[in-house]
């Protein structure tokens, strides 16, 4: 009997770009419903109604999101094999004008153009294809992200994200008054740890990245409790 091949492991970066799916989708879970709950207890009192809203919320966000996230990476994707496909014609066609630019790529303060050639040469000899994809287009071979575990991560994490304000919203002890106010703190709360969370797999900037997404919450629920107040006339 043949031994089984063993599946290629999934590098860092795909592991991150699915990590990331998993935390955005969390994060607008949690932006989008908390939005329709408060913006429905602006116009009513009921809570199985409020309750309701959410839960339908949920459900179309949970497929819009994996859905969007499928499609997206799957283009991403496609853009990269078109890519790939594109540099390898152009390596037949013209090798030495692509080690040429290669060459330009390397040139630099200190840097004399005999070696940057000797540089570009060594590393179009090792991987000419990977060289260029990479210092061409800014992405790595093979590195291609799962659509269907980036859509699935998506569709796990945008409901588990939209719970804490329906819950929050209809199970917190008090008036619908205190429901509210505590409903925008926690989501304040956790949009901070989303935000943050999707700041450090990025490299971004994590005070501002956590600062811009409270903001966009707290915004986003201002707004729909306004227009529900509007509409409902409290």
């Amino acid at each position: 009997m043949g031994q089984k091949e063993d599946k290629p492991k999934q590098t860092l970066a795909q592991r991150n770009n699915i990590v990331r799916a998993a935390v955005m989708g969390a994060n607008d879970g949690i932006l989008s419903v908390s939005g329709i709950v408060i913006g429905v207890a602006g116009a009513s009192t009921n809570t199985f109604a409020i309750f309701i809203a959410g839960f339908a919320g949920t459900l179309a966000g949970t497929v819009s999101m994996a859905m969007g996230e499928y499609v997206s990476v799957h283009s991403q994707n496609d853009a990269q094999k078109r890519a790939e496909a594109e540099e390898s014609r152009r390596l037949d066609e013209d090798y030495a004008g692509e080690l040429a630019f290669v060459q330009q790529k390397y040139l630099g303060p200190g840097i004399s153009e005999s070696l940057a050639l000797q540089a570009a040469q060594e590393m179009m000899a090792g991987d000419a294809l990977g060289t260029m994809v990479r210092e061409r287009y800014g992405f790595t071979l093979h590195q291609e992200v799962s659509a269907l575990s980036a859509s699935l991560a998506s569709m796990i994490s945008f409901p588990l994200g939209a719970l804490l304000p329906m819950l929050a919203i209809t199970l917190f002890p008090g008036s619908q008054h205190w429901n509210i106010i505590a409903t925008g703190i926690t989501v304040a709360i956790a949009l901070a740890l989303t935000g943050y969370s999707a700041a450090k797999l990025s490299g971004a900037n994590t005070k501002m990245a956590t600062l811009r997404n409270i903001v966009a919450g707290i915004f986003t629920m201002l707004v729909t409790f306004g227009i529900g107040a509007l509409i409902g006339g409290r």
